[in-house]
């Protein structure tokens, strides 16, 4: 690439474009994942539809390799990629909420906090995540679930279209009525079709609830784990709960006398009142020992969803592993929990995320996330600030997935799944689904452009004579 390639590219956008002899270049290509370590050639800040436009016809015209960044969080880092150009959203972050159809328009840059304080005022949320930071585009194109899952579905169940740039550079909508193939491909396909420059949710009266966490000594977490599972099918759907296999952080406010020990949680979210909060909560909570703390109350939805952050700033060493869990038999209980005991730093953790209730009103084969008959996605999430502890913190990640998916499904949620997971994984993942993808893929992305992701190849029958990467 030429300097007078790239003062082009500078010329034509309204964003900053960020070489590597300039200045902020180490800071810009840095994402959540500090275990991710990536020099692209060029970063691309873009600041409208317009640039996203111009720079993917950039690196294509200059066979150049594109990773897209919405919010940087993808735990596998694939918003940043080795010797290619990067398309980075992160200026585009605006939100429009209509009260009226309870529609919220977001921009491709903004996290999930940015979403909720724009839509918390109307009364009114989006489902996604349990954490502010985490970025709406990534999170939405892999399905996204989080407290509000069981009541409202995933993310993807409540988005209403995406307008997106193709590979050619031609601007297009998805939605029911328009291009359904690729609204359909795009709701759990991840960012394989395209740069989503725009989405339209379906948002869901919500605005003070009542949850927290519930930490219990880890001697009770084989009778925490049990009834929660036990629990789990008759609770009412307001009720989001997800268990996890935790450590007291050795931090203020949590009680100095169990710092650094290992326990097990349940961070529950109930959309409703006190009074039915903990009526919901009675079942768990009656029939199980006293916990170290229970911090539930009444509280607005975004401090909730902002309550862990502190915990988990930008930077922290991550290695994640996740499987689709159908159910939790004792074996399984036990090997999570002798697993969880091995952990390397207070950080590292195991979470169950129910995936029921809502979900399973959707058809397996009516969006590409086709896990509808699963009950939990699990996470394994090694996680310390210390970069010399990265190859321990991959190493027991990944050993304790191997310990406990042979008790799971063959596929895992595509966001919790790193760059290393391989092709079958990743067709295990989609199941069923994954030859159709294919084919999308095949129409709207044949020489697989955008390949930096949990990648879908496209169907080699219509590849024009060239070969996909």
């Amino acid at each position: 690439m030429t300097d007078e390639a790239h003062a082009k590219l500078r010329e034509s956008l309204r964003g900053e474009v960020i070489l590597r002899d300039d200045a902020g270049y180490d800071e810009a290509r840095k994402v959540y994942n500090g275990m991710i370590e990536k020099r692209p050639l060029l970063i691309a800040r873009c600041a409208d539809i317009a640039d996203v436009i111009t720079a993917v016809k950039y690196a294509r015209d200059n066979d150049l390799l594109i990773a897209v960044r919405g919010g940087g969080h993808n735990g596998a880092g694939l918003g940043i990629c080795d010797n290619g150009l990067v398309i980075d959203l992160s200026m585009m972050k605006g939100v429009h909420v209509d009260p009226k159809t309870r529609t919220v328009r977001v921009g491709p840059g903004c996290t999930s906090g940015d979403v909720d304080h724009a839509t918390h005022p109307f009364g009114l949320a989006v489902p996604a995540g349990i954490v502010s930071t985490t970025g709406v585009a990534g999170l939405t194109l892999g399905g996204g679930t989080g407290y509000l899952t069981r009541r409202y579905g995933l993310t993807i169940d409540n988005l209403v279209e995406a307008d997106l740039v193709l590979a050619d550079g031609s601007v297009v909508t998805a939605s029911k009525a328009e291009n359904p193939d690729l609204f359909w491909a795009l709701r759990g396909g991840g960012g394989n079709f395209g740069v989503v420059t725009s989405f339209l949710f379906q948002a869901h009266p919500v605005n003070m609830i009542f949850g927290g966490p519930v930490f219990w000594e880890a001697k009770d977490a084989p009778a925490v784990m049990r009834t929660y599972r036990d629990y789990l099918p008759e609770a009412p759907e307001d009720l989001g709960a997800f268990v996890g296999l935790k450590t007291v952080p050795s931090t203020d406010p949590f009680p100095r006398e169990y710092w650094g020990k290992r326990a097990c949680a349940i961070i529950s979210c109930y959309n409703g009142s006190e009074e039915d909060g903990r009526k919901a909560m009675a079942p768990l909570l009656d029939n199980l020992p006293p916990p170290i703390f229970n911090w539930m109350g009444v509280m607005p939805f975004p401090a909730l969803q902002a309550m862990f952050d502190p915990l988990l700033p930008k930077g922290l060493q991550w290695y994640w592993k996740g499987d689709f869990v159908k159910s939790l038999p004792d074996e399984a209980i036990a090997t999570h929990i002798a697993q969880a005991a091995e952990a390397p730093s207070e950080l590292s953790l195991m979470h169950l995320y129910p995936i029921d209730g809502a979900v399973r009103r959707v058809g397996k084969n009516e969006t590409a996330w086709n896990a509808r008959d699963a009950t939990w996605s699990m996470v394994i999430a090694a996680i310390d600030p210390d970069p010399a502890k990265a190859a321990d913190l991959t190493k027991w990640a990944k050993n304790y997935w191997a310990s406990i998916h042979p008790h799971n499904g063959e596929g895992g949620y595509v966001n919790f799944m790193m760059e290393d997971e391989g092709e079958a994984r990743v067709q295990a993942s989609y199941g069923a689904n994954y030859e159709r993808l294919s084919q999308v893929k095949r129409i709207y992305d044949p020489f697989n452009i955008f390949r930096v992701n949990q990648n879908i190849k496209p169907a080699a029958s219509e590849m024009q004579g060239r070969t996909a990467a």
